[in-house]
């Protein structure tokens, strides 16, 4: 098990190459796993908000962590491609624990953000690379080489002018790397220049989120971005939809207009 999953570490760290980032059309269950893997996508990334609220749970580690680990092993169990689970702050785990709880749950990557999850401020970099640094000596510990990716919340909050938030960013995310995370994720940053900056700046691979108004992935790709996440973006989509459905049946219509292979079961 130990052997497969390594493997499968290893593969997942392979596919972040910068100019030909890994796209990552994050899943929230088993079902949606299969599809994105169906798709031809090479690794499946969970949404800790999209696998919380379809759990029936609030963002922002409401989710108990039994149950987040459980959804996280019925996507890996569903797919044969490697995935990486969207793990909020840990839950308050230790980072041996984590790490055990996330290979239980054949996972073989994971996001770790630096907001504190009770106030929503930043984390002190310190801690936080403290914490990365620990995952790090975990993963080793087991015998797999997890692919962490540190999430850098500069850009969630308006503190400072533009200039100071990505100065602070790059700070957080160099010591982000040196602590052991393989690639940094400032989420939210779409300025195409303050990206650029931002990717020629830090040693290591970079994460953006594709997003309404954000720079397409082809644009992320001329960037040097070597990941692309959808976040909770496609299950937001999806719900959205599903609404729209909705609102025809309560109307009386047809919800299965123009898609009647969709009416079975």
């Amino acid at each position: 098990m130990t052997d497969m999953l390594a493997t499968r570490a290893e593969a997942l760290r392979e596919l972040h190459r910068p100019g030909d980032p890994l796209v990552l059309p994050n899943a929230w269950d088993a079902g949606s796993a299969r599809r994105v893997a169906a798709a031809g996508f090479p690794a499946v990334a969970t949404s800790s908000s999209a696998v919380a609220e379809s759990l029936g749970h609030a963002d922002g580690e409401a989710t108990p962590p039994g149950e987040m680990f459980a959804a996280v092993a019925r996507v890996a169990r569903a797919v044969a491609v490697p995935v990486t689970a969207d793990l909020e702050r840990g839950y308050g785990l230790g980072p041996a624990e984590l790490v055990e709880r996330l290979l239980g749950a054949g996972a073989v990557g994971l996001n770790l953000e630096d907001s504190d999850p009770r106030t929503g401020g930043l984390v002190d970099a310190g801690v936080q690379a403290d914490l990365l640094a620990g995952i790090r000596a975990a993963a080793e510990a087991a015998g797999v080489p997890v692919v962490l990716n540190a999430r850098v919340d500069v850009f969630v909050r308006a503190d400072g002018d533009s200039a100071a938030r990505l100065s602070e960013a790059i700070r957080r995310a160099t010591r982000y790397l040196a602590a052991g995370a393989d690639c940094v994720y400032p989420i939210l940053l779409a300025d195409p220049a303050a990206l650029s900056a931002l990717v020629r700046a830090v040693p290591g691979p970079v994460n953006a989120l594709a997003r309404p108004g954000a720079p397409t992935v082809p644009e992320l790709a001329a960037l040097g971005v070597a990941r692309v996440s959808y976040g909770g973006g496609l299950y937001a989509a999806a719900r959205a939809h599903t609404d729209r459905l909705l609102d025809v049946v309560r109307a009386g219509g047809d919800p299965f207009a123009g898609n009647r292979s969709a009416a079975s079961g």
